[in-house]
């Protein structure tokens, strides 16, 4: 939520910053602005309630020479959306830019008498309007006096009217990465920002002051003394960060998932067995921990629920599923014996993050898996291990999950072999199953024109119905996430059991029900609960594993809406080909409806406030 950058340097700072807006699109907001330092050394704002294209078609008309500025976009949170709301907000000799949430901004507003003073609803010009009061000859010391006032999460990129070319940025939680470059320095929200611009970068640790200049970047601590940064290399291809082509970054996403998914499994496979050495994941963190806790948000959420169903069915050992946002309200019990798997594509999560350090709290070993490297909950966690998903653009997830799910099926064989559950041939029959997962992945790829024709059939449904069992239960639940995140159809995901507990009566010839079967185990059922929706007048949508056939059935033409054969794997691993799938379902239905596919309504890519 929300998007910062910041330029200065020897070229024209308002395109730069432009560019970058529109590249930090998806992380969702309502406003956009920038402000630039002029050639003559004052300081000019524009910004508007609308898309990056307004304010570009603002800037258009009515540009800014410079090459020193701040731009945002804004998701809003304190006041509607405006033109006023929008930022950046100047304050007196004080021009910022401001993600998070500044709690106290009331108490602030009556301290400084401010009331009338203010010319917008934000808490974000309050955080300008202490700064200025601060603020004398020394922008450090303004900088902490200010940072000591506000109660709650801040990224503030800052520009004083008397130190032309200079932007300073310090944070709390609310992340800041800087980068360096031949033309000049340059800091924003998100690292994916900054790849076309240079390989190095560094997150600003909290409560830590950059300073950006022409020439280079400095760093001081809250006492005043210099520190080094910690660099860090971009770990992605620049051309990763580009559509290279498609229509929407979903598709292309969607279409990458096989190489990251090698990319991610092949480096932690030694020797024909998972291994987890190079992540500095030490064997006795997998073998003496005593419970497993899963904490995460949404669609890592769901890949933490398929984590669990292996864990417990090869490591039979007890496993939860957590909500982070939930997680510090509802007592959850976690100890010394407890690891805690904290599961964030980009990161900086803000439940997810909180949930990692109440664990920590509770003397929990924490362990993060996460895409962006350097990001605040890899930070705050005791282990990492990173997805190489690269980039990803689409608020709707679908790489980075699919690679969230192959680190968990990387964890579950190594905990199985250093548990002496799996010997070494099992060990290898294991993780020789998970190197096909890129090919089988490829082969519901290379059939994306099949599921075009399937997602026809509820182009128009107002609700949609998803049924499975087991592993399939977990999968579906992802799907139906995509489908009605960003068709905006009504989706629910139902074990396939509960149906006839209070579900059914919502199903009509009317509904479409999506229906996946891939565990032997539970096929005959699952056959048995789509009798039960087809007798109520429902079309099935059926996606089933090749190996599989309806019992009883002269042909599936005549019995369900639609059928497409899942490339077969064990069971256990089902799961991958079938996530692919239901992605591609989603995703042809929404750009069937002519619908921001990339850009769904309301929704943020990164949640950095509660």
């Amino acid at each position: 939520m929300c998007g910062i950058i910041g330029y200065t340097g020897v070229k024209e700072a308002q395109e730069i910053m432009l560019d970058a807006l529109e590249i930090l699109e998806y992380r969702g907001y309502d406003s956009a602005g920038l402000a630039v330092c002029g050639r003559d050394g004052c300081v000019r704002i524009r910004k508007c309630a609308g898309r990056v294209k307004d304010l570009r078609l603002l800037c258009e008309k009515d540009g800014i020479q410079g090459t020193c500025g701040i731009g945002h976009t804004r998701w809003a949170t304190h006041g509607g959306v405006s033109d006023a709301n929008a930022h950046p907000h100047k304050f007196g000799r004080v021009t910022v830019t401001h993600n998070g949430i500044v709690e106290n901004y009331q108490d602030l507003v009556q301290r400084y008498h401010l009331e009338e003073k203010l010319k917008s609803q934000t808490d974000s010009e309050v955080a300008a309007a202490v700064l200025d009061h601060f603020y004398g000859t020394d922008p450090l010391a303004a900088i902490r006096k200010t940072v000591l006032k506000l109660k709650g999460t801040f990224a503030l990129s800052i520009m004083f009217d008397d130190i032309p070319g200079v932007i300073f940025a310090v944070r709390n939680v609310s992340p800041i990465v800087i980068a360096r470059a031949r033309s000049g320095s340059m800091l924003a929200s998100d690292v994916t920002v900054l790849g076309q611009y240079s390989r190095e970068y560094f997150v600003l640790p909290e409560f830590y002051v950059a300073v950006l200049k022409e020439d280079g970047v400095e760093l001081y601590d809250m006492a005043g003394e210099t520190a080094e940064p910690e660099w860090q290399a971009v770990n992605w291809d620049v051309d990763r960060s580009s559509k290279g082509g498609y229509p929407f970054y979903m598709e292309k996403e969607i279409m990458e998932q096989p190489q990251v998914i090698r990319e991610t499994v092949i480096p932690r496979i030694q020797g024909g067995i998972p291994d987890l050495s190079e992540d500095g994941i030490p064997d006795g963190l997998l073998a003496d921990c005593k419970r497993i806790c899963v904490v995460a948000c949404g669609t890592a959420m769901h890949a933490g629920l398929v984590g669990k169903a292996l864990m417990q069915s090869l490591v039979r050992i007890h496993m939860d599923v957590e909500l982070a946002s939930e997680f510090m309200y509802t007592d959850v019990i976690v100890d010394e014996d407890t690891l805690v798997i904290a599961i964030s594509q980009s990161g900086e999560t803000i439940d997810t993050l909180e949930a990692v350090k109440h664990a920590k709290k509770n003397g929990a070993k924490t362990l993060a898996i996460v895409n962006v490297r350097g990001a605040s909950v890899a930070r705050a966690s005791d282990y990492v291990i990173y997805t190489n998903a690269g980039p990803e653009i689409a608020v709707a997830s679908t790489k980075a999950y699919t690679t969230q799910l192959a680190v968990l099926y990387l964890l579950t064989g190594r905990m199985a072999y250093v548990r002496g559950i799996f010997g070494a041939e099992e060990a290898k029959a294991f993780a020789k199953e998970l190197m096909r997962v890129p090919e089988v992945m490829q082969k519901v790829l290379d059939r994306k024109e099949e599921i075009h024709y399937i997602a026809r059939s509820i182009l128009n449904a107002q609700d949609v119905f998803m049924m499975g069992r087991g592993l399939d239960h977990a999968i579906l639940l992802e799907g139906s996430l995509k489908l009605k995140e960003i068709s905006y159809i009504h989706s629910e995901a139902y074990a396939s059991g509960e149906l006839k507990h209070g579900t059914i009566a919502l199903i009509t010839e009317d509904t479409p029900v999506v229906a996946v079967v891939t565990q032997e185990k539970v096929k005959s059922k699952e056959f048995s609960n789509i009798k039960e929706v087809q007798s109520r007048g429902a079309g099935v949508i059926l996606f089933i594993k090749e190996t599989f056939g309806p019992e009883k059935e002269a042909s599936w033409e005549n019995v369900f809406t639609s059928v497409f054969t899942l490339p077969a794997m064990e069971d256990g691993f089902m799961v991958m080909p079938a996530s692919a799938a239901l992605q591609l379902l989603a995703y042809y239905v929404s750009l069937d409806k002519g619908l921001d596919v990339d850009k769904p309504r309301n929704l943020a890519k990164v949640v950095t406030v509660e």
